[in-house]
């Protein structure tokens, strides 16, 4: 850009609000750095602005000269006049030609792209050292940026933008968990003990600004980790405004099955709420052995006489008992067949639609496909018979319309009550008396008793089983 004092060269940081995701890993502030080290070290008058993460766009190019504009205060106003594009990607070129830029190409045929250079970082290849700027080398070795890397890249269940699926609608799972916090706190709040509190899958941080507020705990450091961006993002949001009393309170984007966070016995509370399930479900490879890589990890940073609090979803106790489940036809409509559902634009107002027995299809054939799971069931008539597990894991679900591609890459009856605590036990806790299974019984009155029966095969009722656990797991 010409500007009132001569060339400048405009650094425009797209996807600015990303830090830990696989397509930008690296946050602004470090890229900033490593930007203006570079133009120090080359003479380079460099102007560096941010561009938060758009949705695909044929307004891209519009969309990036202002947010420079917006970034310097209007101070930089870019137009065909002034400006020269420095662009790699043809159809991005093609959308700042639209607008009348004169684009230049740059990292010609054969050159190693950037993403070729996160690839090499991710597998450690040190390669990479030789193709970039010692003043980026500096900055990544600096602040340690390759093994961040390696860890977002290689990261095996968070996907490109940070999020474990690509169809969770994040905003009605915020609003589920601020929703459900104060509940959850009563039942967990007398087992939480002062020092260094943990919330793993901490969402928006709500139990946290519960624990913030008991006076119990103003001496305490409150930890949330937070695996996705979105989720990830309110919770610094939160803090940014002011709504934790406490001043020791710290926010970490981070897969805990990556590795270690946090030093051994350091840790006097973990709470895990609604997450154990999402362990076992987004598991890479073995589910038994991810979960149990996961316990040990925790019993690891757990500091002498320091509590796991478990409360989560669970199998039923007799998860392999056969069932027969009989469900109402009456309540929506019977396609012939299941959908693709991926085809469609709306797939909650298409599900919700369905009457509860033509919804049980069309979850089994998304859950098979996105849980990798068998749920084999056979069909007798307007009976279905199949495992307690199996039954339990589409009642408990059914109603998550609005999040239904998301949900059914999850399994809730995965492992039962029994099946968690032995994982507990083995990573060396000792399980509270106080632990137990239970069942939600405004789930069953009002989402399942109405529209389902289970009996066995020859036909005496069956009682609804456990559907939640609270696990209290000392060390």
């Amino acid at each position: 850009m010409r500007g009132f004092s001569g060339w400048s060269v405009v650094w425009a940081v797209t996807s600015a609000n990303h830090r830990t995701t696989k397509r930008n890993p690296v946050g602004f502030d470090r890229r900033e750095a490593a930007i203006e080290r570079f133009s120090v070290a080359e003479g380079i008058r460099s102007l560096v602005v941010g561009v938060v993460d758009t949705p695909p766009t044929d307004d891209f190019a519009e969309v990036t000269v202002k947010a420079v504009e917006a970034g310097t205060d209007d101070l930089v106003r870019l137009t065909p006049a002034n400006t020269v594009v420095a662009c790699s990607t043809p159809s991005v070129s093609k959308l700042y030609e639209r607008l009348g830029y004169r684009v230049i190409g740059v990292e010609p045929e054969g050159t190693a792209r950037p993403w070729d250079v996160l690839l090499m970082i991710a597998a450690g290849n040190e390669g990479w050292k030789k193709l970039a700027h010692p003043a980026t080398v500096d900055v990544f070795e600096r602040y340690a940026l390759d093994a961040h890397v390696a860890r977002c890249v290689n990261d095996p269940v968070v996907g490109d933008d940070g999020g474990l699926t690509t169809t969770r609608d994040y905003k009605t799972y915020a609003d589920a968990f601020e929703t459900a916090a104060d509940r959850k706190w009563l039942q967990i709040k007398d087992f939480v003990q002062p020092g260094r509190i943990l919330d793993i899958g901490c969402a928006t941080g709500a139990t946290l600004q519960l624990i913030d507020r008991d006076p119990r705990f103003h001496e305490s450091d409150l930890i949330g980790v937070e695996v996705a961006r979105h989720l990830y993002a309110e919770c610094v949001h939160k803090k940014e405004q002011g709504l934790f009393s406490n001043p020791n309170v710290y926010f970490y984007q981070r897969n805990m099955l990556g590795s270690a966070v946090f030093p051994p016995r350091s840790i006097d509370t973990t709470l895990t709420l609604a997450l154990t399930h999402e362990i076992w479900s987004y598991a890479d490879g073995s589910r038994p052995a991810t979960v149990q890589r996961f316990a040990d990890a925790l019993f690891a940073h757990t500091a002498p006489h320091g509590v796991w609090i478990n409360s989560d979803v669970c199998g039923p106790d007799e998860p392999d008992r056969s069932v027969v489940l009989r469900l109402d036809d009456s309540d929506g409509v019977n396609p012939d067949d299941v959908a693709e559902l991926e085809t469609l634009g709306d797939v909650a107002s298409y599900v919700g639609k369905l009457s509860t027995r033509a919804r049980f299809f069309q979850f089994a054939h998304d859950f098979r496909r996105n849980a990798r799971v068998r749920f084999e069931y056979a069909v007798r008539g307007d009976e279905i018979v199949l495992r307690l597990a199996d039954a339990m894991d589409f009642l408990t679900r059914k109603d998550y319309v609005d999040n239904w591609l998301s949900e059914t890459h999850e399994q809730f009856c995965g492992l039962n009550f029994a099946g968690w605590t032995a994982v507990a036990e083995r990573a060396g806790f000792t399980i509270d008396p106080c632990s137990k299974a239970w069942r939600n019984d405004w789930v069953v009155d009002h989402r399942i008793a109405p529209v389902a029966s289970i009996t066995t095969p020859d036909g005496v009722p069956v009682d609804w089983p456990v559907t939640h656990q609270l696990m209290i797991a000392r060390r």
